[in-house]
């Protein structure tokens, strides 16, 4: 993974990093290395998560086609 730096701005290249790191899922993966997690409680928890995958995409397809109403935008204050 690779930021660039620009004017020596390194606070914003530290963010641009985290925000990577993120989106690729690094840091749940380091919470997930840093402790043994048993067999059972990982095929649970992978359980969990496609049962969270599904329901979101349904959800998603209920509201394209119209069915529920889409999610309110959060207002952004900068």
């Amino acid at each position: 993974m690779q930021v660039i730096v620009r004017d020596n701005n390194v606070e914003q290249a530290l963010r641009v990093l985290k925000k990577k790191m993120q989106r690729e899922g690094l840091f749940r993966e380091m919470r997930a290395r840093s402790a043994y997690e048993k067999p059972s409680e990982k095929r649970v928890r992978e359980q969990a998560e496609a049962v969270r995958r599904h329901r979101k995409l349904a959800r998603k397809k209920l509201q394209r086609e119209g069915l529920l109403p889409a999610p309110k935008k959060a207002a952004r204050t900068r």
